[in-house]
């Protein structure tokens, strides 16, 4: 349990309680104070399995919750009362929030330090721990599926050494002499995502790493990363990262001083 400290300065309590796949136990203890509800300013979160402690206190009767799809069903079963919506990475109240696998729940975590402190700096955590700056919580869970025939590796690497020019879903369709179709189909099979989409986020993270590491005007940035002008950069970058490429640059520096 730890204490966060929102934009006015005042502490927020947050709880945070995560089970190993398997260990769950129904005695796993919380502070008496949870099972009485969460005091003013605190909030309580759960990563995977951890839902279940939480539900045994009442606190999600009636309200969506979620968790690992794989325990989804046991969640329903056990707690009748629970919403329980298998198919997201997280649901946030405000007091309380749940969220799916550990992956998931490092995405709730970065949404809640956006929330006290700004998605700017969520931002600079996410970077410093070699993650994407958000997924939202809408997200579909990706579920196991079976091992990809056709890897999509050869085109990625090559399109990651084109960034800075005019590649477009047709150039990637034509590296692989397959339809547009037929890429958007293996994209969705193997990366869970559209080919636009993808090539959109590398350009963003990109000029994420272009901002850091070098004094570029914003219009270089966008002409080195594919997007054509600064006016599109900002409309994507802040799109992605939820903030504009000079508020995450100066407080980048600032966090790296």
């Amino acid at each position: 349990m730890h204490a966060l400290h929102g934009a006015a300065g005042a502490p927020r309590t947050t709880a945070t309680t995560r089970t190993p796949w398997g260990t769950f136990s129904p005695c796993i203890a919380w502070s008496p104070w949870c099972c009485c509800g969460p005091t003013p300013g605190a909030r309580l979160v759960t990563i995977c399995g951890g839902v279940f402690a939480l539900a045994r206190t009442g606190l999600l009767d009636g309200r969506s919750a979620t968790t690992h799809w794989a325990r989804a069903e046991q969640l329903r079963q056990e707690f009748p009362r629970v919403r329980v919506e298998a198919d997201v990475l997280y649901v946030d109240h405000g007091d309380v929030a749940t969220s799916a696998g550990a992956g998931a729940g490092i995405d709730l975590c970065l949404h809640l330090v956006g929330k006290e402190h700004g998605v700017g700096h969520a931002a600079l955590v996410a970077r410093y721990m070699v993650m994407p700056p958000h997924r939202d919580g809408g997200q579909t869970q990706h579920v196991l599926a079976a091992p990809a025939t056709d890897s999509l590796d050869r085109l990625l690497e090559w399109a990651e050494a084109r960034l800075g020019t005019a590649l477009s879903v047709g150039d990637l369709a034509a590296y692989l002499h397959v339809s547009p179709r037929t890429l958007a189909r293996r994209f969705a099979e193997q990366l869970d995502t559209s080919p636009g989409a993808w090539l959109l986020s590398r350009r963003v993270a990109r000029a994420r790493t272009l901002l850091e590491e070098t004094d570029l005007p914003v219009e270089a940035v966008a002409a080195r990363v594919g997007l054509a002008s600064a006016a599109n950069l900002r409309r994507r970058f802040r799109a992605g990262v939820g903030t504009t490429p000079g508020a995450y640059r100066r407080a980048f520096r600032a966090c790296a001083t």
